[in-house]
């Protein structure tokens, strides 16, 4: 099986299932007790929060475990909007995950709020300026950008806009999903106020995630019960999976080096698949992006065939967001980019990981190849 769908989700590391493991078995106890038993798994809760902020460059206490990325945007985007006053007003990115389109549809909808959709050109970036132009002093409460597109690992100027929007006394929360693990992100001085990420994207165990709330920003639990997380995320603590997201943090702030080896692979790949199938062509901007994420389109094919195809030989790949497969509506990710809905239909999108080989990548060119030329012969345009 070769495994090109690392952005939908990621293989748990051994080190991390290894690091796990005692807390499925003997450290059983409830970590807000106050028994003895309670000690070493309060002391790895510790451990974990602290590696995570290692990865991300931020404190320790400004992390609050989640169960993922979804509940992070929406613990975020819920403390915002109860804390903005009269300000009724968000800027969003038009290409974001649904993860924040849809709360700030139904804020829309339902609330009344009113939404500013930054708008991307062809290589799928926004603008300064249209952030600039976008922010309605005294009215504008949030702005609402990801680090790192989950479709075309397009990335984007964050701390640049954090700056614009602190010039104005507005919030700044990003979805960092995809950016974590992969480029470094320096919270502490980014500017952001909150940031969310999601564990199985690093090779941690899903249903794991954290939120980043910058020190004396003004917070709203979404949860509230228990007091967990000092009174921030109530809910007994995911503890084998906490532990196991400080692990794959651990390795991933160990593992810089291996990013720069998975560009040059992909570079490589994306290479060798435009310069052997005629009518391909790469989506998003070739340089600002994440350096596992790939996205192809093919004139003449649609990516649920071609995705057929590959999956024969064994090869896992996406059509885009893990989220939205089986949809019958093209990307609005590459629809906002200018992509008419056939493009859009027949973009694949390869997302390698650290493990992933030149030989598996020089089969999938073949593979993707003769793939191309079948879909085509049986399906001419």
């Amino acid at each position: 099986m070769i495994y090109l769908d690392h952005n939908a989700t990621t293989p748990v590391d051994p080190a991390v299932l290894e690091a796990m493991e005692p807390f499925w078995r003997g450290h059983f106890a409830n970590p807000g007790s106050n028994s003895i038993l309670a000690r070493p798994i309060k002391r790895a809760l510790s451990t974990a929060r602290e590696q995570c902020a290692d990865l991300l460059g931020c404190d320790p206490a400004e992390l609050i475990f989640t169960s993922g990325g979804t509940e992070s945007l929406n613990t975020a985007l819920h403390s915002l909007t109860t804390s903005a006053g009269a300000r009724r007003h968000l800027i969003v990115g038009s290409t974001e995950h649904e993860a924040v389109l849809r709360p700030v549809a139904h804020l829309e909808a339902a609330l009344g709020w009113e939404i500013t959709r930054l708008p991307v050109d062809a290589a799928g970036e926004w603008t300064l300026t249209d952030l600039a132009a976008a922010i309605r002093p005294g009215e504008t409460a949030a702005v609402v950008l990801m680090w790192a597109n989950n479709e075309t690992g397009v990335t984007h100027p964050i701390p640049q806009a954090a700056a614009l929007a602190a010039a104005h006394g507005i919030p700044v929360l990003t979805d960092a999903v995809q950016a974590a693990g992969k480029v470094p992100l320096a919270l502490n001085e980014s500017g952001v106020q909150f940031a969310a990420f999601s564990g199985h994207k690093f090779n941690a165990p899903k249903g794991t995630g954290l939120l980043y709330v910058r020190a004396n920003t003004a917070f709203e639990p979404l949860l509230r019960g228990g007091g967990q997380e000092n009174g921030r995320r109530s809910g007994t603590e995911n503890v084998a999976g906490i532990v196991g997201l400080g692990a794959a943090a651990k390795w991933a702030a160990a593992s810089w080096e291996r990013m720069e080896a998975l560009a040059a692979r992909r570079d490589h790949f994306e290479n060798e698949v435009l310069r052997r199938i005629p009518g391909s062509h790469r989506n998003g901007h070739p340089h600002h992006r994440v350096p596992n994420t790939a996205s192809l389109r093919f004139d003449g094919t649609q990516a649920e065939g071609l995705l057929l195809l590959l999956d024969q030989k064994c090869i896992c790949a996406s059509a885009g967001s893990a989220c939205s497969t089986g949809s019958l509506h093209p990307s609005h990710v590459l629809t906002a980019m200018g992509l008419d809905p056939a493009s859009a239909r027949s973009t694949l999108r390869f997302s390698l990981g650290r493990t992933t080989t030149d030989e598996e990548l020089a089969t999938t060119v073949s593979a993707l190849e003769a793939a191309v030329a079948k879909f085509r012969s049986l399906m001419p345009s």
